[in-house]
């Protein structure tokens, strides 16, 4: 259903951001445009403005066009200016100041709607940061932090969409988990792809494991050495998606509904990451419409029931072990 809402403050029509909006979520992600549609209107609304913030700085930090191929990089300080560009923007955004991008207007309103701050959306662009310094992982607890700058705390906001208290710290860390399971499922996915951009988010120290330079780990004859430690990845991510399922459980039942979706949706990506074992990377791994459609009616009768146990194993990770660095 399209939206129908009229205006906004500062002039912008809401409607029209709202319809930009969703048009930006069903291009770029089927799996998370799928859940949102579970969520009450209001939600489901907010949800796609922030999700259309996300991809344009996504898409301006790396210099593509939704979501699709890199474009050329330039050199560091070029892509240091790009993230710079974004922290303008979205403080303008905020404050209601004329952007002439409707994706960082967007933000701004739902900024507005929800008491979203700049430095929680700092915290989200410093993971954008990272990449324009050509940045990689050397220890586990490096790739959770990335994995907390470009989702977690984009679960953090979502939260706050969702209507919980800034001061409701448990539900907030168990929102920022759902973040990290879902970009776990999506490096465990991208290893290849990435790799051929010149990038890696799997930890050096996994990597010298096997004894492997940089970008050794993606090439053909090594993929049966690389599907060796999906394993262990997909086992950080399913602990991070059953802590999550703790907060969902604070949540109304529309709202749980739809979080218990998507975490089931990217939860399949890195378990079929893993069961297709070397054959991971030779064609993306991806989950079906009949497959979403089987885990959204899967994940109604979770939300009913609503009991859910947490993962077996104490979290390592959480939200107040990645704090921005110094000047970002």
């Amino acid at each position: 259903m399209r939206p129908t809402i009229a205006r906004a403050g500062g002039g912008r029509d809401r409607a029209n951001l709202v319809e930009r909006a969703l048009d930006s979520i069903e291009e770029g992600s089927h799996s998370f445009a799928a859940a949102s549609k579970l969520f009450d209107r209001p939600t489901r609304e907010r949800s796609w403005l922030l999700y259309a913030w996300c991809r344009r700085c996504d898409d301006i930090a790396d210099n593509q066009d939704k979501g699709g191929p890199l474009g050329d990089q330039g050199d560091i300080k070029n892509a240091e200016d790009r993230v710079q560009a974004l922290r303008v923007l979205t403080r303008r955004a905020l404050e209601e100041q004329p952007t002439a991008d409707p994706a960082f207007d967007a933000f701004g309103l739902v900024a507005a709607e929800c008491a979203l701050t700049f430095d929680q959306a700092n915290d989200v662009i410093g993971g954008f940061a990272l990449d324009a310094t050509r940045w990689q992982p050397r220890t586990e607890a490096d790739m959770m932090r990335y994995c907390y700058h470009v989702a977690g705390a984009v679960g953090i906001m979502m939260a706050r969409i969702m209507g919980i208290s800034e001061d409701d710290g448990e539900t907030l860390d168990r929102a920022c988990d759902l973040g990290l399971a879902f970009q776990l499922a999506n490096i465990s996915r991208d290893i290849v792809e990435d790799a051929e951009a010149g990038r890696c988010y799997l930890p050096k120290t996994w990597l010298d494991e096997k004894g492997w330079e940089a970008g050794e780990h993606a090439l053909p004859e090594n993929r049966f050495k690389l599907a060796s430690l999906m394993p262990r990845m997909i086992a950080l991510m399913e602990k991070h998606e059953e802590a999550a399922k703790l907060g969902a459980k604070r949540l109304r039942f529309r709202q749980r509904w739809a979080v218990l979706a998507a975490a089931r949706i990217y939860g399949a990506i890195g378990r079929k990451v893993l069961q297709r074992g070397q054959l991971a990377w030779d064609s993306r791994t991806r989950v079906s419409g009949p497959e979403k459609a089987w885990h959204i009616f899967a994940s109604f009768f979770e939300a009913v029931w609503n009991r859910p146990s947490g993962p077996a194993e104490p979290i390592l990770w959480s939200r107040h072990d990645f704090r921005p660095v110094a000047g970002w």
